[in-house]
């Protein structure tokens, strides 16, 4: 897992999509392909109304990335000091390898440049000390650029608080 995490809070988001936006035009994503996504969930009832929510996807930064290995070029690869899993477009050959080997899809094929992209988290920014685009642009700061330790403690923090408000 990388050591970073693009973190959603459900209750925040109005699924207005700004965050695909944003990500598309820092990274000229091609019509059709997505390197984060929202997806709708629903809708479903809650207290009687009902909702659709939206949930965030992008890449994982998988520790042992399926798609690094798969790939013949060595184009696919992590870095290792924080575990951000990115395409080098100098030694993509456009084989789709990472694209078959990915289980999310998370590989997107780009037909403009016979490559493949995918999330690398914005990796440029980071090491500026700015967050990922998609995070930057959230209307509504639903998404946060944290640490997985950072997230898994807000959600911990966020059951304790549904757990007392049921008490």
């Amino acid at each position: 897992m990388s050591q970073y995490f693009v973190e959603q809070d459900l209750t925040l988001c109005i699924g207005c999509l700004a965050c695909e936006a944003a990500c598309k035009d820092k990274n000229s994503v091609p019509e059709g392909a997505f390197y984060c996504k929202m997806i709708p969930v629903g809708p479903r009832l809650i207290r009687n109304i009902p909702v659709v929510q939206h949930v965030y996807m992008a890449c994982f930064h998988c520790e042992k990335p399926w798609c690094v290995d798969a790939c013949p070029t060595g184009a696919m690869q992590r870095r290792s000091q924080d575990g951000i899993v990115f395409v080098d477009e100098n030694l993509c050959v456009g084989c789709k390898a990472c694209m078959k080997a990915c289980p999310w899809g998370v590989p997107q094929w780009n037909p403009n440049t016979g490559k493949v992209g995918k999330c690398d988290l914005c990796k440029d920014r980071i090491d500026r000390g700015l967050s990922p685009a998609c995070v930057t642009k959230c209307t509504t700061g639903a998404l946060k650029f944290v640490t997985p330790k950072e997230a898994s403690l807000n959600r911990r923090r966020e059951f304790a608080k549904e757990i007392v408000k049921g008490a």
